[in-house]
Formats: C-alpha cells, sequence, structure tokens
C-alpha cells in the first residue's frame, strides 16, 4: 500500500549573524525525521532556506557598508556550509531572495486582499527589530533599568507608521475550531495550551507592511510599502511546495523552534484562511538548546560553532547525542564533556563494541564468510522477543515525533543483543570446539545488529552507512521493509574496521 507523501519544513534562518547550536539542532532534528520517512516508505519533500529580508538585515547590511542583497548573499554562505557539514538531506534550500519566491508572496497577498483582509490604516504600536514582531502593551516585561522588553527579552520601540493591516481579529473564532478540532495541530501540548490561551484572550488586527526601510517584497498596487517579514517568510513554505497551488501542500509537518511558535499557528493559518488554502497538518515547536544549563549569548561568551563541534567530535556523535540526550519538545543542555560520555557509552562500547566483537569472530574464525543460522533456542526466542518489542516502540516514538524515545528503543536492542553475545559466549564455544553452535550465535549477533544499525541510520547517515557495508547489506536493502531479511548465509563480509572508536576531551 503506498504511503502518503511528507513534506517537511524548517523555520527558515535570519542570516544576520553566524549560525549557532540552535541552528543545527533544528535542522538535524528535521533531517532525522525526513531520513525516517524516507526509509519507511514515503516519498518525502524536505525544505529549509534562509529569512533575508526585513528591518534587522537592512540595518546589519548598513552597518557592515553593504548592500542588503550583497550582504545577505555573504552570508547565507556559512548556513548552507553548515548543513553540508551536518549531512542535512534537504531536496531544497529556499532563500526569500529567490525570484519565484517573490511572485508567489505578491499572488497571496493578492488572494488575500480579494477576501476583504487586507486595509490601510496607520500602526502605532511596540516593535521589536531583533524578533521582527509586534507587541501589545500588555505582553512586554520591565526590565530592571526601566526599560521595555518583549517576552522574548528583547528591546522594543514605539512606532508610528502607515500600513497595511491584515483583519487577524476576524479570524479568532475559526483558529479556536481549528485548535479544538485537530489538538494535534500544535505540539507538544504545553504549546497547544499556549496558543490556545492567546488566541482566546482576543486579537487584534495585524500591521503587515512598513514604509520607514524598503529591503523587503514590495505590496502589490502600492509599491511605498514593503510587506511585514513573517508574511513574507512564512510564504516560503508554499513556495518550496511549488506555488499556491503547489503538489506538495499542504505540508505534513512545520518543525521550528518555541520562540515563533505564535507566528506559525496564529498568523500563519489565519493567512492561509483567507487565501482558501489548506492547512498544514503540524507545527511542531521544539525547546531551546543550553550551553551547560544557560541560553547562548555573546555576551556570556557561550556561542559555540556547530561546525567546529561536528569537526571535533565527528557528526554522526554530535547528531546522536543531541537527540538522545535532549527530550524533543522540551529545552536541552549540551557540553563537551557531556558528549564525550554519552557517545562513549552508547556507541563506542554498545553498538560499536557489539558489531566490532560479533564481525571480527565471524573474521577469524568462519573467514569473513556471514554464517548458517541454527534452529532458534531459549536465548534466541529471548531475544527475538525483545527486538519485536524494541521495533515497535521504535516506530511508534518516531512517528509521535518523540526522538529520544526512539534511540531509548534502540539502546534497549543494544543492551539485549550484548546480553545475549554473552550469555552464549561465542568465544567459548570456539575454544571448546563446538563451531557449529559458535556459527549459530554470531549468526543471531550479526543479525541483531543489522537491525540496531538499520534503525539508527536516520540519525547516524555516515557510520551506519560503513557498519551496514561491513554486515553485508546491500545498498537496495536498507530501508524499513528489510528490516526482517537477513543477509544470506554464505555471503562474503570485507574485513572489519571500529567505526566508533572512544574519544576524549582532548581528542
Amino acid at each position: 500500500m503506498t504511503k502518503p507523501r511528507f513534506y517537511l519544513t524548517t523555520a527558515i534562518a535570519y542570516p544576520n549573524g553566524r549560525p549557532h547550536m540552535g541552528h543545527a539542532y533544528e535542522a538535524i532534528a528535521s533531517d532525522v525525521i525526513a531520513r525516517f520517512k524516507r526509509l519507511d516508505g514515503h516519498e518525502v519533500r524536505f525544505l529549509t532556506g534562509t529569512d533575508e529580508h526585513g528591518l534587522k538585515i537592512d540595518q546589519a547590511a548598513r552597518a557592515a557598508g553593504m548592500a542588503p542583497k550583497a550582504y545577505v548573499d555573504q552570508m547565507v554562505a556559512p548556513f548552507q556550509a553548515l548543513d553540508a557539514a551536518l549531512g542535512i538531506s534537504f531536496d531544497r534550500f529556499i532563500r526569500t531572495t529567490d525570484a519565484d519566491h517573490k511572485a508567489l508572496v505578491q499572488a497571496l497577498w493578492q488572494r488575500m486582499a480579494a477576501n476583504d483582509d487586507l486595509y490601510l490604516g496607520r500602526y502605532e504600536g511596540w516593535y521589536s527589530v531583533r524578533d521582527e514582531a509586534f507587541y501589545d502593551e500588555a505582553e512586554l516585561v520591565t526590565a530592571d533599568d526601566g526599560a521595555r522588553l518583549s517576552p522574548q527579552g528583547t528591546p522594543v520601540e514605539w512606532t508610528v507608521e502607515e500600513s497595511w493591516f491584515f483583519r487577524l481579529s476576524a479570524y479568532q473564532d475559526r483558529l479556536l475550531a481549528l485548535y479544538d478540532s485537530q489538538p494535534d495541530f500544535i505540539q507538544p501540548a504545553s504549546r497547544f495550551n499556549e496558543m490556545r490561551a492567546f488566541v482566546a484572550g482576543g486579537l487584534s488586527d495585524l500591521s503587515v507592511s512598513r514604509t520607514s526601510f524598503a529591503w523587503g517584497i514590495p505590496v502589490p498596487g502600492d509599491e511605498r510599502h514593503v510587506m511585514y517579514v513573517w508574511l513574507d517568510a512564512l510564504a516560503n513554505y508554499l513556495t518550496g511546495a511549488g506555488g499556491l497551488d503547489g503538489e506538495w501542500w499542504p505540508a505534513a509537518l512545520h518543525i521550528v523552534g518555541k520562540d515563533v511558535v505564535r507566528f506559525h499557528t496564529v498568523y500563519w493559518p489565519a493567512f492561509l484562511m483567507s487565501a482558501g488554502l489548506a492547512l498544514p497538518k503540524t507545527v511542531f515547536g521544539h525547546g531551546f538548546l543550553l550551553n551547560r544549563g544557560e541560553k547562548m549569548s555573546k555576551s556570556l561568551g557561550n556561542v559555540v560553532d556547530p561546525a567546529e563541534m561536528a569537526q571535533r567530535f565527528g557528526v554522526d556523535r554530535l547528531r546522536w547525542f543531541l537527540c538522545r540526550e535532549v527530550a524533543f519538545g522540551e529545552d536541552g543542555s549540551y557540553s563537551d564533556e557531556a558528549i564525550v560520555e554519552r557517545t562513549n557509552a552508547d556507541l563506542a562500547n554498545g553498538i560499536g563494541n557489539l558489531a566490532q566483537r560479533s564481525l571480527a569472530m565471524v573474521a577469524k574464525n568462519l573467514g569473513g564468510v556471514m554464517p548458517v543460522w541454527g534452529e532458534a533456542g531459549e536465548t534466541e526466542l529471548r531475544l527475538k522477543q525483545a527486538f519485536h518489542a524494541g521495533a515497535e516502540a521504535y516506530f511508534a516514538a518516531m512517528n509521535s515525533l518523540a526522538l529520544h524515545r526512539a534511540l531509548d528503543a534502540v539502546m534497549a536492542m543494544v543492551t539485549a543483543a550484548n546480553g545475549y553475545f554473552a550469555e552464549n559466549a561465542p568465544w567459548a564455544l570456539a575454544k571448546s570446539g563446538d563451531t557449529t553452535r559458535m556459527a549459530e550465535v554470531l549468526a543471531a549477533t550479526l543479525d541483531a545488529t543489522r537491525r540496531i544499525v538499520l534503525l539508527a541510520q536516520p540519525f547516524m547517515p555516515g557510520s551506519t552507512s560503513l557498519l551496514l557495508d561491513q554486515l553485508g547489506v546491500a545498498a537496495d536493502a536498507r530501508d524499513f521493509n528489510g528490516f526482517n531479511t537477513p543477509v544470506a548465509a554464505g555471503t562474503q563480509l570485507p574485513a572489519p574496521a571500529g567505526v566508533f572508536p572512544r574519544i576524549t576531551l582532548d581528542g
């Protein structure tokens, strides 16, 4: 039975600075989901990119003495390089300065205007340049020095200018009906509760254009105005789907940070309703990634270059750590020490040790040939039961976006396989001359290892590819359809080589 298409997006990064670990975390988690869906038989489209308009970019370009387009051309390169370094398997890297995106946003505006949801007025209120967001007085907080700040703690300024407005207030009831009829539209539940309460508290119409700067997409028919950067940015998901009536729309999943959930679950569905377009199925707001428990900040000196981290520890170790250590949807913390400890325990001592010991015994005692299976005994049946439960838990976790729980299931299978290997002691069987039973134990161990590595592929694509090569798994037998199909007995395996050596803080 053909599985449904799966269109997945990240939030697009604002390239007014270099990428940080938060960008890497979102890209990695989204890539894991995209790879899982492909292996599970879905046709996948995976979109990521950069959000290149708005006042913040305009100001940064001026400070650098550059034209905005030249500035973003320069600043986008490190984001593209990071995706390459992390093995992010996107299908398109969209830039909001792309010509097809400009045309789409203007067409979206015209549809919203045709529905009488846009009107010209005057905006007076608080605006955060850093967030590119408007805030009501009641949302602001007061700093110790008396300064007014946004809920995110960013500076706000009082703004007065002519503006086009979107009739957001007209969509309050429809948004509440959406939330109540589709509670999985916003995940996790804490984000759902927060957004529902926000909308139930009342919505004001939204300013969706600016005249105080020119770096943006012009409003059709009124080019004195450029569109509000969030209207421009959110529409990238439609551009990436192939247009307003694109074949990949609606999206199955938007992965975004918790700080931009409002834009994706209040403004975005209202824009789509206005334009008569289908809504995405789910918006998932992940938590923040903290450095040793602290939010990353230049003033604290704890901003880390994720490309350097990937190079120092290995990209697959970093991917594994972030998805294993951080409960997806909650805030999480990382440190060099935690990465070393976690990856040595799980990868060097766990998966790597299991693969290396069993493959080395096959190479030494059986000429590197995949052994013949024997009749299943009590220990094989226990191993089979453990793997059945583990696979069920893995797929349930992945399909509910609980990436950390999926890796808990993988590690439970590793523990079961290492326990089986130790209990049956094939090295002792070899020493006693019982090569038949030794071969049977090695066959079961290698197949357990193969299954573990298949499930680990979305998280560690490079390392698992090397391990599957050593396990004799053909390139066309690495999706989940082959989970229950062992490598044929008699297959000649390549010489084994360690994939997960232990690491230290010193490198």
